[in-house]
């Protein structure tokens, strides 16, 4: 164990030791010098009558910088804050960032926000109120409306004034926003060119017009994207006119992408339920039984279909030997082609060019896959069981299965997307399921046509 990791056991030890104890000042001396991600990762694990006390022993502002670093998985906000006294869940509520507070309050009831909306602070309840308006997943509801603006026709000195006044309640200070006298982006300067630009200086000399923002409605997933390919640390939020509404920060993105990719990892694996933290079998079940009642009915209609072929096995016994090997061949080339067209969709890559070259190389890398596979699997048939023509079947079924099931694989995405829906959904189990019934119709095809050779 490393020196690291017992240092925080010992602390957690001693915490949990102050508040059994209720010794007040040795709790606050050793969770306050602690960073607000471990405060948070310690206030997760304790029981309900831990956190009563805890509840005591901090203020709201304080219990403010733990919320914001609950992992939003968690999905225990309602708990926590129905353990606190409103007033203070209130106060807590107000001291954090908004667009964290909104966070938690888009888990609880609209009863339990505008309880919580009433009893906080005009100014802080208003602020969160612009916030909760916005539809969720769009840059308006994960942007924040505490940043920093200044106007065009003033000197650098007094927006240095202006940023030391306002950096302490700012999410960030990188980047200060410039607007005109009706509120609207007009630029952006750095605090680097604050710092080493003459104090007299007009803003308007000195600001980069060019400045990139994002529509208050445009997708998350775009926003992370353009953050990403632009390295940007903030994203000013504008209206359709063009007026500054708030800006999106990096820290915000990285939860984004975090949400997205367990997102499009949870459709690959056909269920909805990757990052939860429920208990209970009954609720997981719940959540994974719609994608398995659907691949139940297409694994019954593969069954069909091998019963359609009866004549054919009953023939050719030894058929049924190869039919796990043609179908678990199939889906897992379909699979990798799945893989790589969502992939590609879903970093933005939209282009007809694009995707149809994208298309084509899938359909060669299975058909080189599939050559190899077929003749490596025809004459190892022909060794074991000495009859060519089993082993060419075998071998000409799988370069068929791998060809087709590639392009599938590759092709099913594309399609979704362009009927606008997730083509994530098109998950693994779904497209290894259709190359099941491909792979099947193929080989028994083939080998209902070639009957005279095999028997």
């Amino acid at each position: 164990m490393s020196e690291e990791r017992e240092k925080v056991e010992l602390e957690e030890d001693e915490l949990l030791s102050a508040i059994s104890h209720h010794k007040l000042d040795e709790f606050r001396n050793i969770f306050l010098e602690q960073h607000p991600y471990d405060q948070a990762k310690f206030f997760i694990k304790l029981d309900q009558e831990e956190r009563l006390i805890l509840y005591q022993f901090l203020s709201p502002e304080e219990m403010a910088a733990v919320f914001e670093n609950i992992e939003d998985e968690d999905d225990q906000y309602e708990t926590y804050l129905s353990e606190m006294d409103p007033t203070f869940a209130a106060q807590m509520l107000a001291q954090m960032y908004a667009d964290d507070a909104v966070d938690v309050l888009n888990e609880l009831d609209k009863d339990q926000v505008a309880s919580y909306l009433t009893i906080m602070d005009d100014e802080a309840a208003e602020e969160i109120r612009e916030l909760l308006h916005y539809e969720e997943y769009t840059a308006g509801s994960i942007m924040t409306t505490e940043y920093i603006a200044i106007h065009a026709n003033q000197t650098l000195n007094s927006a240095m004034q202006i940023l030391k006044n306002e950096a302490p309640n700012a999410e960030t200070i990188y980047y200060v926003f410039v607007i005109d006298e009706d509120k609207k982006l007009v630029g952006v300067i750095s605090l680097r060119d604050l710092i080493i630009n003459e104090p007299d200086a007009m803003v308007s000399d000195i600001m980069n017009e060019r400045v990139y923002s994002v529509s208050v409605g445009e997708d998350q997933e775009e926003v992370a994207r353009k953050m990403k390919d632009y390295n940007f640390l903030a994203l000013p939020v504008i209206d359709f006119r063009g007026h500054l509404l708030g800006i999106i920060t990096v820290d915000d993105i990285v939860d984004v992408i975090d949400e997205e990719a367990s997102d499009d990892y949870s459709k690959l694996a056909a269920v909805s339920d990757v990052d939860s933290q429920d208990r209970g079998p009954l609720s997981a079940a719940k959540k994974r039984l719609p994608w398995l009642i659907i691949l139940l009915f297409l694994g019954m209609f593969t069954a069909s279909l091998i019963g359609r072929f009866e004549d054919t096995l009953n023939q050719v016994a030894i058929l049924a030997v190869f039919i796990p090997l043609i179908a678990g061949m199939a889906g897992n080339t379909g699979t990798q082609a799945l893989a790589v067209a969502v992939r590609r969709i879903s970093v933005g890559d939209h282009e007809e060019q694009s995707l149809s070259k994208m298309l084509l190389r899938e359909a060669g890398t299975g058909l080189i896959t599939g050559t190899i596979c077929g003749i490596v699997v025809t004459l190892v048939v022909f060794v074991w069981k000495g009859d060519i023509f089993l082993g060419m079947l075998v071998g000409i079924s799988i370069l068929a299965t791998l060809t087709v099931a590639t392009i599938a694989g590759a092709f099913i995405p594309l399609i979704m997307h362009r009927l606008k829906v997730d083509p994530a959904v098109a998950s693994g189990p779904f497209i290894t399921t259709i190359n099941d019934i491909i792979s099947i119709l193929i080989y028994f095809g083939m080998a209902t046509l070639f009957m005279q050779y095999l028997l």
